[in-house]
């Protein structure tokens, strides 16, 4: 999941939920139902066919329903999916829908809803930066290339609410990719009535979830979760509304909470050393990896030994210990720790795989690397920009790499530019920047989350960079070895260690952020991969 400042936590086992007090019913109590969530970022879109944050997921998630709702520990939960039944070794699918559920226009959603927001999203007319997780389904990869129409998706209505679908190979997690939001449906009449405005504001979408989307003008920093009176399962939603709030600054949000403004406060980890002893302190499990993109477009940047000089020249466990102090880590991966195990040791990803000597704070060999790329190059005025986001994190990391490079790199002029969050977006999707500050967030519990998205010509590998041993490793685990578990775990294996031998990026930190968090709200689930939170039967006490 792309490029989210998001305030994150400790990372822990992908996929745990943090149920933030035990399940129960709040039928007797008199508690208003409705508080005030922050975020640190702004929406972008509620298109599901384009939306690429975290945060935005997390609204969808809230707002829309698909065939599955993932319930703790992200176990997939029928949710529109009423029966499943699979044949031809697990590549054909035959799937009935719940009766008579609503959008909330007043229409009725059907199977055909699936279908066309499944090839809308294939549609390369669409421009998806997440139609790449729809290879594996019939046609899916030609379709995305031009090559064959939307309409030949392995996904048809064999009923107003019976779909089939049909798969090229066996998906390991398929279920869990029914339970993302790119895989919702959506409704036709909607994207053709609202046309290029659709999901820009709230009120040019239409939903079928727990909540309705209001109040949001498509750039505010405000906007609700309204209770959706159209969903079937209405009676279970006990919020009348969520309101969020753009809220930047830690110390800021820190105020709010104190003040009952917020239901919750990320920390800095000063701030959370201060609050240790408070009851309300809690952490979250989240997967992901925050890492350096280097725009492979320019020259200086082509160069093995430039990028190698720039990793050698980062010490992480400052970045994490003293830039930051919240409890992120240094895990020296791409894909993050936790997030999955071996199928026959039950090691961690992080621990089968091998970080290069690039990955190793080394400013001696980092000098004598960039010497020697500078002259390889032909550069003699090295300068570039790092593009971050105007978060708290942003700001500091962005700052401290600065001066790390032109500590460690002599001759090297580096500039910083922290912006808004979706402005970010846009300039990385755009490839507008020449160094940035990104992140990954999982989408679902395993490798190939964070591994597919650097193969060639990925709408999301923001560095352009590509090797084709790596695409070959890639295809093999999703191909011929998807149904061998020792096999395709080594191809992926094998495919990080390409990737960061070869700096295609240059991994920092796994992010973790504190937080206080309200007792008196229950039945919050939060799941560290994929859309993070489901508030759908979130009450206050």
């Amino acid at each position: 999941m792309k490029f989210n400042p998001k305030w994150a936590v400790t990372a822990s086992l992908a996929g745990l939920a943090l149920i933030l007090s035990a399940c129960g019913s709040n039928s007797g109590s008199s508690k208003k139902q409705t508080f005030t969530m922050p975020t640190d970022s702004e929406l972008s879109t509620v298109d599901l066919s384009k939306s690429t944050a975290l945060g935005t997921f997390d609204m969808l998630n809230n707002t829309n329903e698909g065939l599955y709702r993932l319930g703790n520990n992200s176990k997939p939960e029928t949710a529109l999916a009423t029966k499943m039944t699979q044949t031809n070794n697990g590549r054909h699918y035959v799937i009935d829908l719940r009766h008579n559920t609503k959008w909330s226009n007043g229409d009725t959603v059907t199977a055909k809803d699936f279908v066309y927001s499944w090839q809308r999203t294939v549609n390369p007319k669409t421009a998806s930066q997440y139609s790449y997780l729809f290879s594996g389904i019939k046609n899916a990869d030609a379709i995305s290339k031009g090559k064959k129409a939307p309409d030949t998706l392995g996904i048809k209505a064999t009923g107003k609410y019976q779909l089939t679908i049909d798969l090229d190979y066996q998906i390991p997690y398929f279920k869990l990719l029914l339970g993302f939001p790119v895989f919702y449906p959506q409704n036709q009449k909607a994207v053709d009535q609202y046309g290029k405005g659709y999901g820009t504001r709230s009120d040019r979408m239409v939903y079928n979830g727990p909540y309705k989307l209001t109040h949001w003008n498509g750039t505010g920093t405000t906007w609700t979760l309204t209770k959706n009176n159209t969903y079937w399962d209405k009676k279970a939603v006990k919020m009348s509304a969520i309101k969020y709030q753009v809220v930047k600054d830690n110390q800021t949000a820190l105020n709010q909470y104190n003040s009952k403004k917020l239901i919750g406060a990320p920390l800095t980890g000063n701030q959370a050393k201060n609050l240790k002893h408070n009851k309300d302190l809690i952490a979250r499990p989240q997967s992901s990896s925050y890492y350096l993109a280097l725009n492979q477009h320019m020259k200086l940047f082509k160069n093995l030994k430039i990028r190698e000089a720039m990793s050698m020249a980062i010490d992480r466990q400052q970045i994490t210990k003293k830039v930051l102090g919240d409890g992120s880590i240094v895990d020296n991966s791409f894909v993050s720790k936790g997030l999955a195990t071996n199928p026959k040791t039950g090691k961690d990803f992080t621990e089968d795989t091998t970080a290069p000597a690039s990955m190793k704070y080394n400013p001696a060999q980092a000098k004598k690397l960039w010497q020697q790329g500078l002259k390889e190059t032909g550069i003699t005025n090295p300068k570039f920009t790092i593009l971050g986001s105007d978060t708290d994190a942003g700001k500091k990391v962005t700052e401290y790499l600065q001066n790390a490079f032109e500590k460690n790199l002599p001759g090297l002029k580096v500039s910083v530019s922290n912006i808004p969050f979706r402005t970010e977006l846009a300039r990385q999707a755009s490839r507008n920047y020449q160094v940035t500050f990104a992140s990954w967030f999982a989408d679902f519990s395993d490798p190939i989350t964070f591994l597919n998205i650097y193969t060639k010509n990925n709408p999301s590998n923001i560095s352009d960079w590509s090797n084709s041993t790596y695409d070959q490793l890639i295809k093999a685990s999703s191909t011929t070895d998807a149904n061998k578990p020792e096999q395709r775990w080594d191809d992926l294996v094998k495919a990080q260690n390409i990737l960061l031998k070869d700096q295609g990026i240059t991994p920092l930190y796994q992010s973790s952020a504190p937080w206080l968090f309200n007792q008196n709200v229950k039945n919050v689930v939060y799941n560290s991969a994929g859309a993070n939170y489901n508030f759908k039967t979130t009450y206050i006490k």
